[in-house]
C-alpha cells in the first residue's frame, strides 16, 4: 500500500457511480437478469443471483426494482438475451484494462468498446493478451467503521478471505473463487451489508500513477467505457499514488 491508495480508487469508483445512479442501476439489474436465466429464479438456489442482488441491494437499488426484475424471469416474461463478452486492451500509459459486457449484438459492443479505447490514446487486445496480468478472484468490501482493522482481518481469514487490506475507510476481503460465497455470507453475518461484494480482475501487480494528467485521462476513458450501455464492469492494473488522488 505504500505511496498508493486503491481505497481513493474505490471512492472514486462509487463518486462516479452516484453521478450516474440510473444507468448505473439498470447494469445491477441486466445481472440479477442474466444470473436469474442461468438457474433457478431464486437466490436461495442460485448462487450467482444472490451475489447479483447483494450487489444491487448494496447500491441502493430499490428492493421492489429487484423483486420484479427476478419475477420477470421466473414467469417467462422477459425475453431478452444477452451474451456475456470479455474484451482486453490497454489505457494510456500501458495501463492493462479489462472490459466486461453484455450484449445482444457483439459487432455493436466490440466496436464501440474498441472506438473509445482509440479515442483515448489506448488500444483493444486479443482476449487473454492482458489477462494474465490479473486474477479471478472474489472482493468483499465493507465500509471502515464497521469493525477495527484486526477483528476484520482475523474474522475474514477465518471465514476462508485469502488476504485482506484495510483503511479508515473501507475494509477489503480477497478470497479464491471457490472460497467466495461462504466466506462472504460469513462476513455478511458478522458485519451486515457490505459495500461490494462480487467476483472481480484483481490485477496481480498495480502500475503505480504518478503523474496527474496521465491519471486523469485513465479515469476519463474509464468513465467513457462504463457509460456505455452494454459496459457491465472496467478494471484496470493502475493505482493512484496519494498526492494524485489529492488532486483529483
Amino acid at each position: 500500500m505504500a505511496g498508493h491508495s486503491k481505497f481513493a480508487n474505490i471512492k472514486h469508483r462509487k463518486g462516479a457511480q452516484d453521478k450516474k445512479r440510473g444507468k448505473f442501476f439498470t447494469k445491477l439489474l441486466k445481472e440479477i437478469t442474466v444470473a436469474a436465466k442461468t438457474g433457478q429464479a431464486d437466490i436461495n438456489f442460485n448462487p450467482r443471483l444472490r451475489t447479483a442482488v447483494i450487489d444491487a441491494r448494496s447500491s441502493n437499488v430499490p428492493k421492489d426494482r429487484i423483486e420484479a426484475a427476478i419475477k420477470k424471469v421466473a414467469s417467462g416474461a422477459d425475453t431478452s438475451n444477452y451474451d456475456e463478452i470479455r474484451y482486453e486492451g490497454y489505457a494510456p500509459g500501458g495501463v492493462a484494462i479489462i472490459v466486461e459486457a453484455m450484449t445482444d449484438n457483439k459487432n455493436r459492443t466490440a466496436g464501440e468498446v474498441r472506438s473509445i479505447l482509440t479515442k483515448a490514446g489506448g488500444s483493444l487486445g486479443e482476449t487473454g493478451s492482458v489477462g494474465f496480468m490479473f486474477d479471478h478472484v472474489g472482493i468483499i468490501q465493507f465500509e471502515g467503521d464497521k469493525a477495527n482493522e484486526d477483528e476484520f482481518f482475523e474474522f475474514a481469514l477465518e471465514s476462508g478471505a485469502d488476504d485482506v487490506e484495510s483503511s479508515e475507510e473501507v475494509h477489503v476481503a480477497f478470497t479464491a473463487m471457490e472460497a467466495f460465497i461462504e466466506a462472504r455470507d460469513k462476513l455478511i453475518e458478522k458485519f451486515g451489508d457490505p459495500l461490494s461484494a462480487k467476483i472481480e480482475w484483481k490485477a496481480k501487480e498495480d502500475l503505480e500513477i504518478a503523474n496527474l494528467e496521465k491519471a486523469q485521462k485513465i479515469l476519463k476513458l474509464i468513465d467513457s467505457l462504463e457509460d456505455c450501455d452494454d459496459v457491465q464492469n472496467v478494471y484496470g492494473n493502475y493505482a493512484f499514488r496519494e498526492e494524485v488522488v489529492k488532486e483529483l
